[in-house]
């Protein structure tokens, strides 16, 4: 399994009471959805702020998701439309057993989950009819350039309808998720995110979908599932409900220097095989630690292999070999994986198998 080096943030999405859910909101009044403006490109009215140009074009295909328990309470995120369908993160429809799904204009749907994945926090559910002026959003076609300019839709704390500005703060997060496993290749963005954010787009100024928002706590740091994992994701989901993805089942920790120094590392660079798991695709192909020594008062396994390629793509940093794994490969593919071993370059052949099922 990938190790859990993920970003700890308190997830922004249900109000309450389902599992996967860590902000509890009291119960009562919620705001719905609202008439919203008249649709428009960003720049179609001249002197216009560029922000109010993305939210118009923007806001008419976010809705609002409420989720309903069989103990009756309610939970509540947000989505947008995508390829007929409403998407939204696993986590908002976790434990829910009914759905309402709110649009622009007091527009209320009935909904259902089609497919949903915890190991990408995405979800997908559709409803009976959308309205004709939720028209889908498009994701971007590359990962956007720290300090893109970006706002938040969606409904926090149930206030529908609401836009929040920011920039991409930094990319190639990767955030905490089932059975230590990661979300590889996040986005990070300062702009505000609340319970009632997640499931929302994250859009740039020409309102394509940047990421689904995931988690953030209105400190100046939220983050969003990137669109290019969900472009991977997403489509699997609606076709057949769920998304396999490719597991190569070891423990892996970062290089850093004093690990780089007790395993006499050429340089801190790669990721490190702690152990491995037994009947796994690298069982008998890679190794994992064997002992272990004191760097600078600090205990540093030993002994384990050092993936520093898969294929032709190098390996820098753990985040290089979970984004690689999400995005360019599937169970089944064979991998040339580059390693370290005993100070000696080499390279080993593996077959990628599925991810354990989250149970």
């Amino acid at each position: 399994m990938l190790g859990a080096a993920g970003t700890a943030a308190a997830l922004a999405g249900c109000s309450s009471g389902f599992v996967g859910s860590t902000t509890d909101q009291p119960d009562g009044p919620t705001d719905t959805p609202t008439e919203a403006p008249p649709r428009g490109g960003p720049g179609s009215t001249a002197g216009r702020s560029p922000y109010t140009a993305a939210y118009e074009a923007t806001v008419s295909s976010v809705a609002v998701i409420r989720a309903y328990g069989a103990d009756g309470r309610a939970g509540q995120g947000s989505g947008f439309v995508y390829d007929g369908h409403v998407v939204t993160n696993q986590h908002v429809v976790e434990g829910g057993e009914t759905f309402e799904v709110g649009f622009a204009e007091q527009d209320w749907r009935e909904g259902e989950v089609v497919g949903a994945d915890v190991y990408s926090d995405l979800a997908v559910i559709s409803v009976d009819s959308l309205p004709d002026y939720a028209t889908p959003l498009s994701f971007i076609e590359r990962e956007p350039p720290v300090g893109t300019e970006v706002i938040a839709v969606g409904a926090p704390f149930g206030l529908g309808q609401s836009v929040s500005a920011g920039i991409v703060s930094g990319v190639d997060r990767s955030l905490s998720a089932a059975n230590n496993f990661v979300i590889p290749d996040a986005v990070q963005t300062d702009a505000a995110a609340n319970p009632g954010n997640s499931g929302g787009p994250l859009v740039d100024l020409d309102a394509n979908v940047v990421g689904v928002v995931n988690s953030g706590g209105g400190d100046n740091i939220a983050f969003a599932v990137s669109a290019a994992l969900s472009k991977r994701v997403l489509p699997a989901l609606v076709e057949s409900g769920e998304y396999t993805h490719s597991f190569m089942g070891v423990g892996l920790r970062p290089v850093t220097p004093v690990l780089a120094e007790g395993n006499d590392l050429p340089a801190v660079k790669g990721a490190y095989v702690a152990s491995v798991r037994d009947d796994s695709p690298v069982t008998g192909v890679l190794r994992g630690s064997n002992g272990s020594k004191p760097v600078n008062n600090v205990e540093v396994p030993t002994g384990g292999d050092v993936i520093r390629r898969l294929d032709s793509t190098p390996i820098e940093t753990l985040n290089d070999l979970s984004i690689h794994l999400a995005l360019e490969t599937s169970p089944g593919d064979e991998l040339a994986v580059g390693i370290i071993r005993d100070g000696k370059e080499r390279t080993v052949s593996l077959t990628l198998g599925e991810r354990p099922s989250p149970e």
